[in-house]
């Protein structure tokens, strides 16, 4: 669970249409948050291809669609659907008080995940 602290609001319950997505800008990236059967996901919101925004990709049975070369990812973990071995961020959602909120903890907050050569 994430710490307190970390969570971030983005938007109000109803701002986000089901079945759709929006961007973000949370502590310095940016993320896509989406409404998807009434949960709320987040995932990054650049596609690692392009850099375009998923956000504005079509959600199709949980999966986004980059809106420039169709790369899907699973809202839910971030998995390239493609090749399940790559994936983007995730970052935790809740409603707090009518509140969309998602964790995004700051780059301090972040292990890398290889030693330095």
């Amino acid at each position: 669970m994430a710490e307190e602290n970390n969570f971030t609001t983005v938007a109000q319950v109803g701002d986000i249409p089901e079945g759709e997505g929006r961007a973000f800008a949370v502590r310095g990236r940016m993320v896509a948050v989406f409404l998807d059967q009434g949960a709320y996901h987040a995932i990054d919101d650049l596609c690692p291809h392009m850099g375009a925004s998923l956000a504005a990709g079509a959600l199709v049975d949980g999966d986004v669609l980059c809106p420039w070369h169709a790369w899907r990812f699973r809202i839910c973990d971030g998995t390239w659907c493609d090749n399940p071995k790559i994936h983007i961020d995730r970052f935790e959602v809740r409603v707090k008080d009518n509140h969309i909120q998602v964790c995004v903890p700051l780059p301090s907050d972040v292990l890398p995940t290889t030693k330095p050569n």
